[in-house]
């Protein structure tokens, strides 16, 4: 029984070994069916989003689902630390021989603190090993120990640095797209420039905010799960609403050319396409439509006030359902799986951007009602 014990104690280390690679080093998505942290997130944000179901105001609810991005991290971290500990304390109990200075005698329980004081280098030595296996195994795991504190050093800044460069284009759509940020906004804003070239400025940092997106969320997947510092907005909203603009340039809008449209659609295709896969999104082929014939109509309506002309072919809906079936399925189960509430097209009703409130509001428009009585207190962009 104790060389058994020693195999699943080694199989358990190649395990979790394989597994930290593949997380914090490999940097690509990984296809292999079974994989130890996906499989720690599958499990553990299922609880915490059946928990979240319980929570009635979506502003509290948003803001516990905050959490568990980053609890997750420290929760991977120890669960793999943990693991070690144990794999190392079942090899120790086959291979190894040991002494207790208190003369008592050796059982897991006691090699299994014996590892975890070796894995930390607290090097208490009341508990000592006497053969050479023991020994080798001790220096092995206390060298894991410097490089796991040295993953966990390394890895924490790389994903903060991540996130917080994936969340500046999201604050700077606030104010080109409204909160939560919609396509006929985006358009609407902008549709006064006479000059192409800023709409393809613009586009051109979407498509590289689209890459860094795909490239850094493969890397590290955890980063899927934290969200935006506003309920309204997340990086899923950020890039459907990218996907939604630049459908709507290449259907067809009266002096835009879509060049540099098309490129940026085709970045934030791929995004949503590869990182659908990363979370294991499951198509819903009855998910709801986001835009009816009638939305169409209304939004085309919209645009028309805002100064913004949409292509009138009779064909102009099927055009724009083509490009969208392409991507929607995708940023509609990605939603679904990570509890994200995606943009709507065009907002039914006038709200201040997020750069517009603020906690004295109306303590502002009271003092500002006093001293101009009558005078309308508004805020116009």
């Amino acid at each position: 029984m104790h060389w058994f014990a020693s195999i699943g104690g080694m199989v358990l280390i190649y395990a979790i070994l394989l597994d930290a690679f593949e997380t914090v080093v490999l940097p690509r998505r990984i296809q292999r069916h079974f994989r130890i942290a996906a499989w720690f997130y599958k499990v553990t944000w299922l609880r915490w989003t059946r928990i979240s179901l319980h929570i009635k105001t979506n502003s509290r609810r948003e803001g516990f689902l905050a959490y568990f991005g980053p609890l997750s991290l420290i929760q991977l971290l120890g669960f793999w630390a943990f693991g070690l500990i144990f794999g190392f304390s079942c090899v120790q109990y086959g291979l190894g021989e040991h002494f207790q200075l208190s003369g008592e005698k050796i059982t897991f329980g006691k090699l299994l603190y014996h590892s975890g004081e070796t894995f930390f280098t607290l090097g208490y030595g009341d508990i000592v090993p006497t053969n050479v296996w023991a020994r080798a195994l001790a220096v092995i795991e206390a060298g894991m120990g410097f490089a796991f504190l040295g993953v966990v050093v390394g890895y924490l800044p790389v994903i903060y640095n991540s996130f917080a460069s994936r969340e500046v284009e999201i604050s700077l759509l606030d104010a080109r797209a409204g909160s939560p940020p919609t396509p006929a906004e985006f358009l609407g804003r902008l549709g006064c420039c006479p000059e192409q070239t800023v709409l393809d400025g613009i586009f051109r940092d979407w498509e590289r905010w689209c890459a860094d997106l795909l490239s850094s969320h493969i890397s590290y997947p955890a980063l899927l799960f934290f969200r935006s510092q506003h309920s309204n907005q997340s990086w899923l909203g950020a890039l459907t609403t990218m996907l939604d603009v630049t459908s709507l340039i290449i259907m067809g809008i009266d002096g835009i050319h879509p060049e540099q449209a098309k490129l940026t659609f085709a970045m934030a295709r791929h995004a949503a396409v590869d990182l659908a896969q990363t979370v294991s999104a499951q198509y819903d082929p009855r998910a709801p439509e986001r835009l009816t014939q009638e939305d169409f109509e209304n939004l085309r309506k919209y645009m028309a006030r805002r100064g913004v002309s949409l292509y009138e072919g009779e064909d102009a809906y099927d055009r724009l359902r083509e490009l969208r079936e392409l991507y929607e399925p995708y940023v509609q189960a990605m939603s679904v799986r990570l509890r994200f509430t995606l943009p709507p097209w065009t907002v039914a009703e006038r709200k201040k951007d997020n750069w517009q409130a603020s906690p004295w509001d109306q303590a502002i428009q009271a003092q500002a009602l006093a001293h101009h009585p009558g005078r309308p207190v508004d805020d116009h962009f």
